[in-house]
């Protein structure tokens, strides 16, 4: 039988994708694996592969077109299979954000509305009875991104817990890896031993983790993504700093995979490269708390009433209420601040 090409869905709440680019088209040949088109969700643009061997076929939906998640929009046909096309999925008319915003307000149907935009989309001009639209400012990804921050700021209620930690022992194992994998390595560990922090609230109840799966902020060109290292507590230091990097690399070229930004349970953003002491992260839902990391500053400090000079890591993290509470949440900084203190090879 065929096998469907789907609209992936990489979060709880996302509802449509947008078909930016086919890579192969109706009738070639794909290996299972093997990149088919680029897709942008609500948190990144990725490559969907083939899901299986064959000739690719009743390509349903245009490049430019966004459609619900879970919509087949594509079939594999498998070894000498012969396939009608495949119906259309439904999907909502092209149009700019803009356009949409506009057409809302004025209770236009935009099914109704000629659109002068690329592939006859529909542009905010095309309702307001002005000219084009002049190029937007930013692109989707990072609007969405923005619509996501701004609701997870309004509808979690987050609290934030911050301490200094003794960055000498980490900054003793620093060379060949990054402060950032040794922070992967420190959060797994303390993960798995305080599992309630990979919980998530769902439809008025907690969801428990499915692993210890930790995300590291990355800045692109276009937004911040979040790919995740899945499994870091069961990964060596220098698996983790590999598996990061891979990931890095991808996010910045445009080529991660669905795969590759599901499912994680927690989050670092560190920003002590650009010079920052400590900031407060936003939490990033469907998880339950955020890690922000500022960089690593010689600071006095205090041992046996004398004064001493030692490297000093600000760590910020930020928690949903809903799921951890505050003597939760300093059970497993103190964890966190333990492993990283004593430097302990994982």
């Amino acid at each position: 039988m065929p096998v469907d090409v789907i609209m992936p869905a990489l979060g709880m709440a996302q509802d449509t994708g947008k078909v930016l680019r086919w890579l192969k088209q109706d009738g070639a040949s794909v290996v299972k694996g093997e990149p088919l088109l680029e897709v942008e969700t609500d948190k990144v643009t990725v490559e969907i592969e083939a899901p299986a061997n064959g000739t690719l076929a009743g390509l349903a939906v245009p490049e430019g077109a966004e459609v619900p998640v879970g919509s087949v929009i594509a079939f594999v046909l498998v070894d000498g299979e012969q396939g009608a096309a495949a119906p259309a999925p439904p999907r909502r008319p092209l149009a700019s954000p803009k356009a949409r915003r506009l057409a809302e307000a004025r209770g236009v149907d935009l099914a109704a509305v000629a659109g002068s935009g690329p592939g006859g989309a529909v542009v905010a001009g095309d309702i307001a009875a002005g000219g084009p639209e002049p190029a937007p400012a930013v692109g989707s990804v990072w609007r969405v991104m923005a619509e996501r921050m701004t609701r997870a700021w309004q509808e979690i209620p987050q609290f934030v817990l911050t301490r200094d930690v003794d960055a000498r022992r980490l900054l003793h194992r620093h060379e060949g890896v990054s402060v950032t994998d040794l922070l992967v390595e420190a959060s797994a560990r303390a993960l798995a031993r305080h599992p309630r922090l990979t919980a998530s609230w769902h439809d008025g109840g907690l969801v428990a983790g499915t692993g210890v799966d930790v995300g590291v902020a990355v800045a692109t060109a276009d937004a911040l993504v979040v790919p995740v290292i899945h499994g870091a507590d069961r990964l060596t230091l220098a698996d983790i700093s590999a598996r990061r990097r891979q990931l890095a690399e991808a996010a910045r070229a445009g080529t991660l995979r669905p795969e590759d930004v599901q499912g994680g349970t927690f989050t670092i953003s560190n920003l002590g490269m650009y010079g920052v002491d400590a900031f407060q992260a936003i939490v990033n839902p469907p998880q339950a708390a955020i890690l922000a990391v500022g960089r690593i500053v010689e600071r006095p400090v205090a041992i046996d009433g004398a004064l001493a000079a030692r490297p000093v890591l600000t760590l910020t993290l930020s928690f949903d209420h809903r799921v951890v509470d505050g003597a939760r949440g300093a059970e497993f900084l103190d964890t966190l601040a333990s492993l990283v203190e004593a430097g302990e090879e994982g």
